[in-house]
């Protein structure tokens, strides 16, 4: 099935999203992550676009989207909320299975929060919303959060470098001979952009704000009791398996799979994960969903 590409305005923003599937079927909501776009979900959506609606937003700041210069638009985890909500809106999309990775997962599970009536189930493939999900590699960020200085802020520009997007984020634990360079190279040439770095530091810097919501999502899981698959690269040296066991402490019923892959584990197992979800979202809604 074709997957079509447009742009939906959003006040001043113009949100860049993929879609494919049947406008009548249910809809997948596939919120990427850190440091990457939309592109991100291009081998998954086809294979389940026979009986989903996959809808893929770029996220203000990141791929196609088109926001206001820095210092007259907020890139903040909340202002990128307020940009899928308004997204979700605009496009009718009022009940939704929500697919959240990395940045995607804070973003996710905010607007899971101001409208739990609208999510029917969460797939989180390497989103944290546990301290447990955390690697000691997480210790430049966390010190620029403690405290906000130049120095500090200097210290996290290293994980936007172009051997650190290829080798570290895409290569750690992914199988070369399945990792196709197209998604880190695109990766790479966004954050060549011009003020795309300091767009991506003031985001580090405002992730603190996500690790402070951990308690609200955790009373969302434990309130709402949202059907959880939790499909994680056990070879992430950023977002630790832990983060993923860490989901049945609220929603006991939890299904967890660690894959043999990275953090991009959808470059490397797509297939796999696809069918994960096609099962898990049967048992879940019925054999008609």
């Amino acid at each position: 099935m074709a997957v079509r590409y447009g742009f939906q305005k959003v006040g001043e923003v113009e949100v860049f999203y993929r879609e494919a599937g049947p406008s009548d079927a249910p809809v997948i909501l596939l919120l990427h992550g850190f440091p990457t776009a939309s592109h991100m979900f291009r081998d998954l959506i086809p294979l389940l676009a026979d009986r989903y609606r996959l809808i893929a937003p770029d996220l203000p700041g990141f791929g196609q989207t088109k926001t206001p210069p820095r210092g007259t638009f907020d890139f903040t985890f909340e202002r990128l909320t307020d940009v899928v909500e308004g997204f979700t809106e605009a496009l009718s999309i009022d009940r939704y299975t929500l697919y959240v990775f990395d940045y995607g997962a804070p973003v996710g599970l905010r607007l899971a929060t101001r409208h739990p009536e609208q999510v029917s189930a969460i797939i989180s493939q390497n989103g944290n919303a546990y301290l447990e999900g955390f690697s000691d590699e997480w210790a430049p960020w966390q010190a620029y959060w403690r405290e906000p200085s130049d120095a500090n802020r200097e210290a996290c520009r290293a994980s936007l470098a172009p051997e650190t997007i290829r080798d570290w984020q895409y290569g750690t634990g992914a199988d070369p001979s399945l990792l196709s360079p197209d998604g880190y190279e695109l990766d790479i040439a966004y954050m060549a952009r011009p003020g795309a770095e300091e767009i991506q530091l003031d985001l580090i810097l405002d992730y603190r704000s996500n690790v402070a919501l951990y308690p609200a999502f955790q009373t969302y899981f434990r309130n709402h009791r949202p059907p959880l698959l939790a499909v994680w690269g056990r070879h992430d040296p950023a977002f630790l398996p832990a983060g993923a066991m860490a989901y049945r402490r609220d929603l006991p019923e939890a299904e967890i799979h660690l894959l043999d892959a990275g953090h991009f584990a959808l470059e490397t197992h797509a297939e796999e994960i696809a069918t994960l979800i096609r099962q898990f979202l049967v048992r879940v809604a019925g054999p008609t969903a």
